[in-house]
């Protein structure tokens, strides 16, 4: 069952952590009685120590502060951060801590990889944005381009929900004393705006592909025009036929993808796709102004989503993500016109002609790290028949 579209709420669309993380600590500073923070990365730069602050406050003020960090995306945390947090008076849990830093095991990728924080039970923010500074990447200058969205309304009864299941699941497996698994605090079903929304999140139990099948609905209603961002792209067969027979219906079939070399094996295998896609009608537009780590979409001008999950198997079968799931023409609008710009400044559209000229070392290079990660996704138990060939 798809997550339901629920009346009333108001959205704030936040581009970067220059809009993400003032609206973020303003809200922990007016907390009185609980926030909730959830993310894969928290970074002990200048953001990173700027958030521990501002949870040390809330901490002292009274209020039951609750931090989860995935175990792998948070390894310097563990022993950086959390002790100092814990000594504030904050409760820390680590996802699946990593102990054998060398030791691969098959559900070692099974990872917490949303960014979610809920502070009263009267605001939520859902995004991509770890904790961690746009500039906290060797080499970048311009800052990285992400996105999150604040959340009020209705929509705040799922997402609280949401993360009090997921606390109390990690305590449990921890093996710790029990929280108890309802909050004292209930979000208010009152409306406060105007929007639709809903908050759809991918696991290993119920829902296991509903962010996927969230996408794949969307696309198939498209008539006019699908735009995606996605900073690792490396969808299964069926989404990339879905991409294919949109724009052969006549829709404009458009992907901003990550045209830095961040992780190299994903970033070829990735283009090894882009001469299937390009000759089925699908635009592709790479994203070098800066490192794109946006997880976004817009159709038709009405369906928009913003999330932590990208398009790919480590995103899409295997780790835990949550997005929201808007349909408004207000907020899509306003979400469609920052990709405009996006790539207008700091992107270039790839043709299927350079891609046929390019020297065979490439395409090689390209081929080869797609099937290393075939080979990968089949270790972890992803079936062939989500992967397939590029073409």
């Amino acid at each position: 069952m798809p997550a339901p579209l629920l009346p009333g709420n108001a959205l704030t669309l936040l581009e970067c952590g220059a809009e993400y993380f003032p609206a973020l600590i303003a809200a922990i500073d007016a907390a009185r009685i609980e926030v909730h923070l959830e993310t894969y990365i928290y970074a002990s730069d200048a953001t990173g120590e700027a958030v521990t602050a501002a949870l040390s406050r809330a901490a002292a003020r009274g209020c039951a502060v609750r931090v989860l960090v995935d175990g792998f995306g948070g390894r310097d945390f563990v022993d950086h951060t959390a002790p100092r947090l814990r000594e504030a008076g904050v409760e820390v849990l680590i996802y699946r801590q990593e102990l054998r830093a060398l030791r691969f095991r098959r559900h070692r990728l099974r990872r917490l990889h949303r960014k979610l924080a809920v502070i009263d039970a009267r605001v939520a923010f859902v995004g991509g944005i770890n904790i961690i500074d746009d500039m906290d990447t060797p080499g970048q200058t311009p800052p990285r381009f992400d996105y999150a969205v604040k959340v009020e309304g209705p929509l705040l009864g799922p997402i609280h929900t949401s993360v009090h299941r997921v606390w109390w699941l990690v305590s449990w497996a921890g093996l710790r004393e029990r929280p108890a698994w309802q909050s004292e605090l209930a979000a208010s079903p009152l409306p406060v705006g105007a929007v639709r929304a809903a908050f759809v999140v991918r696991n290993n139990l119920r829902n296991r592909r509903d962010i996927e099948n969230a996408y794949l609905d969307a696309i198939a209603q498209a008539r006019r025009e699908i735009v995606i961002a996605n900073a690792y792209f490396l969808p299964g067969r069926r989404f990339r036929q879905a991409l294919i027979e949109a724009a052969r219906r006549g829709c404009n079939v458009v992907l901003l993808l990550q045209g830095r070399v961040e992780y190299v094996l994903l970033h070829y295998a990735t283009r090894a796709l882009y001469p299937h896609l390009l000759a089925g009608g699908v635009r592709i537009f790479e994203y070098r102004k800066s490192f794109l780590h946006a997880k976004v979409a817009v159709c038709d001008g009405h369906w928009a989503t913003v999330g932590s999950s990208n398009i790919d198997p480590f995103s899409l079968m295997l780790a835990r993500e949550a997005n929201v799931v808007v349909r408004d023409v207000g907020f899509a609008g306003e979400l469609r016109a920052s990709l405009d710009q996006a790539m207008q400044d700091g992107a270039i559209e790839l043709l299927l002609a350079e891609h046929q000229r390019a020297p065979w070392y490439r395409r090689f290079a390209s081929w080869s790290a797609y099937m290393v990660v075939r080979a990968m996704m089949g270790i972890v138990g992803v079936r062939a028949a989500d992967r397939g060939p590029p073409a």
